[in-house]
């Protein structure tokens, strides 16, 4: 999946032009219970307004309330000036870009395309493993061995399994691979295991959920 499945677009973004008073800026956040939003200057991306960012360079900036919100540049306070996603960058690139901030812009030739939120990208990582939806998951290992996958594929098929979610990781020792299988909540269960173990896939835990 790719940012542009993912991101919301420009037309439904809450943005602030780079000529806009701080003032302006952090009422627009208020407003909109919101701690972060990009900052545009025709069009272009300028980086990301932080609500956090904001306060703190007033704290260290020794100056009135007043001065600040009304003369201080936008452009003085933004963050993440060269952190964005490209619109064919993958959405896990987001998680790592995002890391502990709200938002990420997606820039295509400086020009601003739309925002990915972290709230978002969760929710991907939700639907990949099937979170939202009732079934059984099963975590089990099996050797990084060609063609292990399309075995797990026939036994699935075997036993008229309907898949929820399959994700797979790397063991640290690159030798296994674990596989977290979420199917639905069938009476066969125990000899669909009991195949798994039958075909080197060694069951770790199952969980109802």
């Amino acid at each position: 999946m790719f940012a542009k499945s993912v991101m919301i677009p420009k037309n439904k973004c809450i943005s602030i032009n780079s000529n806009e008073t701080v003032k302006s800026a952090l009422n627009l956040l208020e407003k909109n219970q919101i701690d972060a939003m990009p900052v545009l200057e025709n069009g272009l991306y300028k980086g990301i307004l932080n609500r956090y960012s904001a306060y703190q360079a007033f704290f260290d900036g020794g100056i009135s309330k007043e001065e600040f919100l009304t003369k201080t540049s936008i452009l003085d306070l933004v963050t993440k000036e060269d952190t964005f996603l490209s619109i064919e960058d993958v959405f896990e690139n987001a998680l790592i870009q995002l890391n502990d901030f709200p938002i990420i812009a997606v820039v295509e030739e400086n020009k601003f395309l739309g925002l990915v939120t972290r709230y978002d990208t969760m929710n991907q990582f939700r639907s990949a493993f099937g979170m939202d939806s009732p079934g059984v998951r099963i975590t089990f290992t099996s050797a990084e061995a060609e063609g292990r996958i399309t075995r797990l594929a026939d036994i699935v098929k075997k036993f008229h399994e309907s898949v929820i979610s399959l994700v797979t990781f790397d063991e640290s020792d690159k030798l296994l691979r674990r596989i977290v299988l979420k199917v639905e909540k069938r009476n066969n269960i125990q000899k669909f295991l009991k195949e798994l173990d039958k075909s080197g896939f060694r069951v770790l835990h199952i969980q109802e959920d």
